[in-house]
């Protein structure tokens, strides 16, 4: 039997695939997330093995660790789900950015699905259609059947995505009703999130109960982890270790190790080929021990920061673009404050519940340009991610300007942020990903002088093109007219905020 050694938590498919078809794979992933309850330590919980048995995947485990709690889980620097070692006590780990702003990423098993709002759209023909080497016909049958293994549904509509679309409407956008884009339009989110539970209007079934039974229960929380189902490989939303993860589990082929960090690739010179990768060397996350595991072949897909990082930091070929042509969908955030009477006479409610439903339900697709998409997270998350992030600096710097579609835009704190929150349920938050190009001078390097436990750590350079910076614009103009044509009054005081 072939061998396969997979590092990163972006080879979920591959381990289910290459499991189903007899290869042997070891997959290491950087830490916590595997809710693994295998003997007399758990896993997820610190000094863990490997499993590759589908049955020690632990539901109530996994409800303990996501526990929905916002800083519990998405605080950048002892959160659960964060880029760092499973033991919060400690730091998280190191990157140095050429600019301002902050990577968002998760270790552990599941990666960034860990925290993702589920969002699995197709790219855009136009993108594809003579710029790959392939046409996208041909990418249609491998969509179709992730759709379908995950499975991808349009999200339903709550009352915030029924407002974002009377905004649209009103403003002469028109509905794309299917999968393939190749026109501007709004239409519900393609999310990698199970139907709603059928008993979720129910009066005999209390919330408890429904978050133990199969299917979405509109409470929101995705980007808290999501933790409601029967079983690990049932819940709600599909991040890969509760859908590839069971899947490659059940093979018998596949074995995951969490807590383990690949620090390089092995290789051997080939006479003919040059190096060759023969097997990973790791670090125990736990006790610091250094291990190594020869392989057939070696899949390196631990994203778009580590791949380059550990390519750069391996006796691997030279090739002048890894670790270039970062592209970041430049974006922004522009959020309205409706009045209740307005929203009433829209939904026939006072209140938005930006908190209702999937995390982002909603979206304008814009080929060439970029999209809308529908944000409503919690409190505290909206407080500090639409109005206390911004490169732009504090709001009282930027007072509106005569005829500006905003009434401000920067940082918002004090005595004017409670004032917002205050208004948070009658929000509606939309978040624009501009276009962006391929250009060789974003990327990441490595710093030789600056190390972490696991080598020399990643350097990210970015830098928006000026298209990007216009597609920027033009979206953010589009947000704002979907807000006033949804209703929002002409504040002069908090409303519509531009995030920069």
């Amino acid at each position: 039997m072939s061998s396969l050694s997979v590092r990163g938590a972006g080879a979920a498919s591959w381990q289910k695939s290459s499991g189903s078809l007899g290869l042997r794979c070891w997959c290491w992933k950087r830490d916590h997330g595997m809710e693994i309850n295998s003997g007399p330590i758990r896993t997820a919980i610190g000094g863990g093995t490997a499993s590759s048995n589908p049955g020690d995947l632990d539901i109530v485990l996994f409800k303990e660790i996501y526990n929905k709690q916002e800083n519990m889980m998405n605080n950048l620097i002892s959160g659960r789900i964060r880029w760092g070692p499973a033991d919060s006590a400690r730091p998280p780990w190191p990157r140095i950015l050429a600019q301002k702003g902050y990577v968002w990423q998760n270790s552990g098993v599941g990666g960034t699905t860990q925290h993702y709002l589920a969002h699995s759209p197709r790219a855009f023909p136009r993108a594809v259609d003579h710029v790959w080497p392939i046409p996208y016909r041909e990418l249609v049958p491998y969509y179709e059947k992730v759709e379908a293994t995950l499975p991808v549904e349009f999200a339903p509509v709550t009352a915030k995505e029924e407002l974002f679309y009377y905004g649209a409407r009103k403003e002469g956008w028109q509905l794309i009703p299917t999968l393939d884009v190749v026109r501007p339009g709004f239409r519900p989110q393609p999310n990698a999130i199970l139907p709603p539970n059928k008993e979720l209007m129910n009066p005999e079934y209390s919330l408890e109960q429904l978050s133990w039974m199969e299917g979405c229960t509109l409470a929101g929380h995705c980007i808290n982890g999501r933790p409601h189902g029967p079983s690990v490989d049932k819940i709600a939303k599909r991040s890969t270790h509760v859908s590839y993860i069971p899947m490659a589990l059940k093979t018998g082929n596949v074995e995951i190790r969490p807590n383990a960090f690949t620090v390089r690739i092995l290789t051997a010179r080939d006479p003919k080929e040059g190096p060759r990768a023969v097997g990973v060397r790791f670090r125990d996350t736990w006790t610091g021990e250094m291990q190594e595991v020869q392989a057939g072949a070696v899949v390196m897909a631990a994203g778009c920061i580590e791949t380059p990082r550990l390519w750069l930091n391996s006796d691997l070929p030279r090739d002048p673009w890894v670790g270039r042509g970062l592209v970041n969908h430049f974006f922004d955030s522009i959020t309205g404050i409706f009045g209740p009477e307005e929203l009433i006479s829209i939904l026939g409610q006072p209140e938005s519940g930006p908190y209702v439903g999937h995390t982002s339900g909603a979206r304008l697709d814009y080929p060439g340009i970029g999209c809308l998409e529908v944000a409503g997270m919690g409190p505290g998350l909206t407080a500090t991610m639409n109005f206390s992030n911004s490169a732009a600096g504090f709001s009282f710097l930027h007072p509106p300007s005569p005829g500006a579609l905003w009434n401000g835009y920067g940082l918002i704190a004090g005595p004017e942020l409670t004032d917002i929150m205050e208004n948070f349920s009658r929000t509606l938050n939309i978040v624009v990903y501009a276009d962006d190009d391929v250009t060789p001078s974003n990327g990441i390097t490595v710093v030789p002088d600056k190390t972490d436990e696991h080598g020399p750590i990643p350097k990210v350079s970015y830098t928006p093109s000026l298209r990007a910076r216009n597609n920027r614009e033009t979206l953010i103009r589009i947000a704002a007219g979907i807000l006033r044509s949804a209703g929002l009054a002409e504040f002069t005081g908090p409303a519509g905020r531009r995030d920069l």
